[in-house]
């Protein structure tokens, strides 16, 4: 997957095409319409946490073999929980924050993420396309602006929703309101979203200077 820079310092859509070009054509689902994060960083610390433990209970254990003394750590560890019951405040503590981490990675591990990507609609099921919430809010915004009578207009682009608010110096609110639906409802079709949000619009007078 890559991420291009896209014209005026937004980012391009995103495209997603598998390496061979013999992969059978197949229908749509709903989780072909998601995109996945790597996730590197809780991946790398993981795997960096079980090296460190799984390289000092392996030095341990040498030790132990060649007729050496345990680590320290290790026997006062084994002594606490042989010694400690399991309603002790720190055994609590540890099974907690135990099983906190435990649901976090869980939680990673089951949910897609990468909720900045909007997933575009894929009239090619060997082409994957996602487009940045900025990049469509600035689209909707330009959109918005070239409406008569819209001095300033502000968009932020939800994965069910885009909202924007939008001053109007001159003209009905009612008629400005009308025409902000009509243009950026078509602008949102034209996004080509496998999704598209739905639209709020809100429209007021420009706020009294001093």
């Amino acid at each position: 997957m890559s991420e291009p820079e896209g014209p005026r310092g937004g980012a391009a859509p995103v495209l997603d095409k598998p390496a061979r070009d013999d992969v059978p054509e197949r229908a749509a689902t709903p989780a072909d319409h998601r995109f996945w994060s790597a996730r590197r960083t809780p991946a790398v610390v993981v795997a960096v946490l079980l090296l460190v433990v799984a390289a000092a209970f392996l030095y341990d254990i040498a030790a132990v073999r060649v007729h050496r003394p345990g680590m320290a750590w290790r026997r006062a560890l084994a002594q606490q929980l042989a010694e400690r019951p399991l309603d002790d405040v720190w055994v609590l503590v540890g099974a907690g924050v135990a099983a906190a981490l435990g649901l976090w990675l869980i939680v990673l591990a089951a949910t897609p993420g990468l909720r900045h990507v909007l997933p575009m609609s894929r009239p090619h099921p060997d082409v994957r396309a996602g487009l940045h919430r900025d990049a469509a809010g600035l689209v909707l915004r330009d959109r918005a602006m070239e409406i008569a009578g819209v001095q300033s207009a502000r968009v932020r682009v939800r994965r069910r929703r885009a909202d924007v608010r939008a001053v109007c110096h001159f003209r009905d609110l009612d008629d400005v309101h009308a025409d902000l639906d009509t243009v950026l409802t078509d602008a949102i079709r034209g996004l080509g979203l496998a999704r598209p949000p739905g639209l709020s619009v809100r429209v007021r007078r420009p706020g009294k200077k001093g």
